[in-house]
Formats: structure tokens, sequence, C-alpha cells
């Protein structure tokens, strides 16, 4: 997983960067949801520190959001809101406090047609495979 300078190695990056690449203009996934497909080695924190080193032309780390549905890029990212408005312009609504529907706008890679209340009733929304 990690290399001898305690970054993560290349390989293990592209593994997140292929999956949010795959992610639908106007959709987002969050970090812990990434970190759970990928299985072992893989957190929510982890996924943060590589999306941290994204590169933004290739690869789209606005797309990336927490489990509240809110942009987590304020003290990393000037201005702070470039998150927020990056996905509003894919069509990503928020609400006055910064949170977007995450029923709505969650991505799932495998199935993405999946009646929303059933798995949010269920408390499955953010991490089925």
């Amino acid at each position: 997983m990690k290399n001898s300078g305690d970054r993560p190695d290349k390989q293990y990056r592209e593994r997140v960067y292929q999956i949010v690449r795959r992610i639908p203009r106007g959709r987002v996934m969050t970090y812990g949801q990434i970190g759970y497909i990928l299985g072992e080695g893989y957190t929510p924190r982890t996924v943060g520190f590589v999306m941290h080193g994204a590169d933004g032309s290739q690869t789209p780390w606005q797309r990336v959001i927490n489990s509240q549905g809110r942009c987590s890029t304020g003290r990393i990212v000037l201005p702070a809101d470039k998150q927020q408005r990056m996905l509003e312009r894919e069509g990503v609504k928020f609400d006055a406090t910064g949170r977007c529907d995450l029923e709505k706008y969650l991505w799932h890679p495998r199935a993405e047609k999946v009646a929303r209340a059933k798995v949010a009733k269920a408390g499955k929304i953010l991490y089925r495979r």
C-alpha cells in the first residue's frame, strides 16, 4: 500500500482515481464510499489524502465529498467554495447549509438504478457494493 516515504504508492492512488474518473457529471461519491469499495487499506481519510494530489485535468476531484453531503476542501482549496461552485455548474444542488441530497446525487458504480427510499431506510445508501 505505501512506499518507504509514507506516501501512497502510484498503484494505490490509481485505484482511487480509476473510480473517480467514472463518476458522471452531476453526481458525487463520498470518501468513505470509495474506501469501502476498494477494501482493506483504504479509509475515508486515505482517500481524501489521495484526492488532495489529484490532477484536476484528468480526475474530477470535485465529485468526491464527505458523508454528510458537504464539500471538505474549504481549508485546502482557495477559494473555499470552489468545489461547491464546480459541482453546482454540473447541476448538483446544495441547500443553505452547504449540503447536497445524497439520495439524489450519490452515484453507485455498479447499480445506478436502485430504489433510493428502500436503500436509505436500510441505512446502506453510502456503502453498498
